[in-house]
């Protein structure tokens, strides 16, 4: 089946002259500008696009967009926060034969039930359950400034298969500042390794896909950004609420140059026999701790009814 294509469309430069728009710092917004790179992402997500529904968040002017429909996909919606950039989205959408929408939208308080009702509505998808998408893909150059809370709140989604997360197939392909993408892939004994490492790695394989040196936005950021992909474990390795875990590496990492004996002997000394219980060697500093045990030793505070501090 041959690939759908866009007709030829003004250049986002172009776009952004016209409709006079300005990344907003604020917003922590930053464009790309070169489609090479764009083109380049969606290639190495390796996304399966044509019987998917792939959510783009913060399109902006919409390049990344362009590069998502070029490789085929068929249902896309991408949510955006600025209003400011409706009307070239609403261009693309024009142009793209019933394969793409966009919502004005937040989505970190999004009703994804609504982006779900907006994906069947494209093309001849006629069913009423997401399960009818033999893939979701959540993609995005995300705002610096939220897009830790984003991520968050997305695997406390994909832990309980809600919303958009309801799928059995679902993969998020976003791009952070280097260093939170960094801690978010570092194995155990890595000295980017924190919190946001085992909540994400509890529940996902999280990988490096590719790093866009901070040259390639406009305006430039004072930091290079870096695309992660994480896909759904077959087995995940949280065993307790994903909140417990969360708590737990908090309270572990707010003292990571501590070993973890001392950790928990300043929580409560009787507490220090938890992590005899699950096997952790009470030497270690939180950032040499697998995520694996993390998980048991949160399964067992929970368990046990206690209270972190």
């Amino acid at each position: 089946m041959s690939l759908p294509k866009l007709p030829k469309l003004p250049s986002i430069r172009d776009l952004i002259r016209i409709y006079n728009l300005r990344a907003k710092q604020q917003l922590s917004q930053n464009f790309i500008m070169d489609k090479n790179i764009t083109d380049k992402i969606v290639q190495l997500a390796g996304l399966e696009l044509e019987s998917s529904l792939c959510v783009e968040v913060g399109p902006g002017p919409g390049l990344l967009t362009r590069s998502i429909l070029g490789k085929g996909a068929r249902n896309v919606i991408a949510v955006e926060k600025d209003p400011r950039f409706v009307p070239t989205l609403e261009q693309l959408r024009d142009a793209s034969d019933g394969r793409f929408d966009v919502m004005l939208d937040d989505m970190l308080t999004v009703d994804h039930g609504k982006i779900i009702q907006r994906g069947l509505a494209l093309g001849s998808n006629a069913d009423n359950q997401i399960s009818e998408f033999e893939h979701v893909h959540l993609v995005g150059n995300l705002p610096f400034s939220v897009a830790t809370p984003l991520l968050v709140q997305w695997l406390h989604l994909l832990a309980t298969k809600k919303g958009i997360f309801l799928s059995p197939n679902v993969s998020m392909s976003l791009m952070f500042q280097k260093e939170v993408g960094l801690r978010i892939v570092a194995p155990a004994s890595n000295t980017e390794r924190g919190r946001l490492s085992v909540v994400a790695q509890s529940i996902c394989d999280a990988f490096k896909i590719y790093g866009v040196p901070a040259s390639s936005f406009v305006p430039r950021p004072k930091v290079d950004a870096m695309v992660v992909q994480l896909r759904p474990l077959a087995q995940p390795l949280l065993k307790s609420s994903l909140g417990t875990l969360e708590h737990v590496a908090r309270f572990s990492f707010m003292k990571r140059r501590k070993m973890m004996a001392r950790i928990f002997k300043d929580w409560d000394p009787s507490h220090v026999a938890l992590l005899e219980e699950c096997e952790i060697d009470p030497t270690l500093r939180p950032q040499d701790v697998t995520t694996e045990k993390f998980c048991n030793l949160a399964q067992l505070i929970e368990a046990r009814g206690l209270r972190l501090p």
